[in-house]
């Protein structure tokens, strides 16, 4: 099995590549995303954590339902909207779901049931998941054609597109973290004959 990190600019498409591979390969797909909200989810460790931590603190309403789901409206107004509260969210999420994720990967290799394993995460490289994947692919979109998908595809203005650029890596950083490169500025057809390329010479591992 072989274990790759997917990462790429906000707006670049990752979704389309992670479809196909998903619908084409032998493989668990999970995005860092998704995987978050499932553990900040009631019955999970990190819901406890997260509730012990911020009920500690005093706000105008609740930020947890009785059975301990997130409130959204309320999360987003006081915690997601501090960049010192967020930071604390984020120093228990991202640790939480890297060890969810090296426990399904560690179980795969033992199983020995997939022949893939592939993560996406907007903050791959930044988390240190270099160390840990088999390899990094890099999903790359000219910041043109970022901006203008972004303001088709979900809306964004200038001003909210510039924000998510600047606190992202530079095309530069990403290339050099990164062994395989897909081009993802054409069509789906042209991202989908390079991701075919990519997996002929990438042959799934014994261990």
């Amino acid at each position: 099995m072989r274990f790759i990190g997917i990462t790429g600019g906000i707006g670049a498409g990752k979704s389309v590549v992670m479809n196909y591979l998903k619908e084409h390969t032998n493989s668990e797909v999970v995005l860092a995303d998704d995987l978050a909200k499932e553990l900040m989810s009631p019955g999970h460790e990190l819901n406890e954590a997260m509730r012990e931590t911020f009920s500690k603190m005093e706000f105008e309403e609740p930020l947890f339902e009785s059975d301990g789901s997130i409130r959204k409206e309320a999360f987003a107004k006081y915690i997601l909207s501090d960049d010192e509260l967020r930071a604390t969210l984020n120093q228990m999420v991202h640790p939480a779901v890297k060890k969810e994720v090296l426990r399904r990967v560690e179980k795969h290799r033992k199983e020995k049931d997939i022949d893939y394993f592939f993560l996406e995460a907007a903050l791959l490289i930044e988390d240190g998941y270099k160390k840990l994947c088999d390899e990094l692919w890099y999903i790359y979109v000219t910041k043109e054609n970022r901006r203008t998908r972004l303001k088709e595809n979900r809306g964004y203005d200038d001003k909210r597109i510039d924000d998510a650029f600047r606190v992202q890596l530079e095309e530069y950083e990403f290339l050099d973290a990164c062994c395989v490169t897909i081009d993802n500025n054409g069509s789906k057809e042209d991202t989908y004959e390079q991701l075919e390329r990519v997996l002929s010479l990438r042959k799934p591992r014994n261990v």
